[in-house]
């Protein structure tokens, strides 16, 4: 079976998540399903198949969680040594060559991945283009607007 890479932070965002969803939502929901069977005939109970509808998306969540967790390759970015080459977990900072503006990304795991925070999967596209290359060469990266073409200007392990 194959390991998917995640940082530190990620692995422990994920349990975080999994410890509220056993020790709050699980518990909450058992109540409202109990209180929901307490208006009578669940045939026609709108709130009982709300509350196991809201159930069934816990639990699957749940082991959604546990199975990542399970297969997760745990890499804490500030444990690598440092290197000029772009790593999982590096922040690479970028300048495009078409008008100068100029990005910082950190390479991280699919679950962890939010652009607007300037995390990108390191399966994307971008992340594919740039791992394993230094600081100062160009990379071109098919885009939906276009190829793009980026130097790396500096990386960094946080």
């Amino acid at each position: 079976m194959t390991r998917t890479p995640m940082t530190l932070t990620g692995a422990e965002a994920l349990r975080a998540e999994l410890k509220r969803l056993k020790s709050q939502a699980r518990p909450q929901i058992i109540k409202q399903i109990a209180e929901a069977r307490g208006h009578g005939d669940l045939a026609e109970n709108a709130e009982y198949h709300a509350a196991r509808e809201q159930q069934g998306f816990i639990e699957g969540r749940i082991k959604e969680i546990e199975h990542k967790l399970a297969n997760a390759q745990v890499i804490d970015p500030a444990k690598l040594p440092a290197t000029s080459k772009v790593v999982f977990g590096a922040l690479v900072e970028l300048e495009a060559e078409q008008d100068g503006a100029r990005v910082v990304y950190q390479v991280v795991g699919e679950d962890e991945a939010d652009i607007r925070a300037g995390r990108i999967s390191v399966r994307s596209p971008i992340a594919r283009a740039l791992v394993g290359r230094e600081v100062g060469e160009t990379v071109e990266v098919a885009a939906p607007g276009g190829t793009r073409t980026y130097e790396i200007v500096a990386v960094r392990v946080k």
